[in-house]
């Protein structure tokens, strides 16, 4: 599948079939995660794969009430959680080197892009939630110190289509060379 064609194709999925994902497409997806840029290359993020039910159970329990993705992810074979190192990107010899603060959250955004990005080039399924009690879910996953989770990221063979939520034109977001100025695109 060409690059174009994946992002444009890629859909959240909340309903997946029962069907196993085999260990050589999660190393597929986790080599992925594993080349996305990040910050000076600190690679900040860790991976939790849970397959057992109650913990998936558990985790669907961390969500905020009206979450659309609850029964998926108890559903979905493999929910992957991206959780983040603290203290590592956007950081210099101890010292935050930005004033976004920690980088964290830009690094993991592109390592959930490129599982996401690949899961669906290998016929998969996703969607990046979000909307849950994080310090739950660290103790669901009982993370030591120093590490938290950000996203949930239920994985699988989709039990149906997704379908494009509308877009904004071009003209609404893009200005050229100042905030503002229409970029005419």
């Amino acid at each position: 599948m060409e690059l174009r064609e994946c992002i444009l194709g890629r859909r959240s999925i909340r309903r997946f079939q029962d069907r196993p994902i085999g260990e050589d497409i999660l190393r597929e997806l986790l080599e992925a995660v594993r080349w996305s840029p990040s910050w000076a290359n600190t690679q900040c993020w860790e991976v939790v794969l849970v397959r057992e039910e109650a913990r998936k159970k558990a985790i669907a329990g961390t969500y905020n009430e009206s979450n659309p993705a609850t029964q998926g992810t108890i559903e979905a074979p493999v929910v992957a959680v991206f959780c983040a190192r603290k203290g590592r990107s956007g950081y210099k010899k101890g010292t935050m080197a930005s004033n976004k603060g920690d980088w964290f959250m830009f690094d993991l955004g592109i390592a959930c892009q490129n599982f996401c990005l690949a899961a669906y080039d290998l016929g998969l399924g996703t969607v990046f939630v979000g909307s849950l009690d994080h310090q739950k879910l660290d103790q669901v996953l009982e993370l030591p110190d120093g590490v938290e989770a950000v996203a949930v990221i239920p994985l699988g063979y989709p039990a149906q289509e997704g379908k494009a939520p509308p877009r904004k034109p071009l003209a609404d977001f893009v200005f050229i060379e100042k905030y503002g100025q229409p970029a005419g695109l």
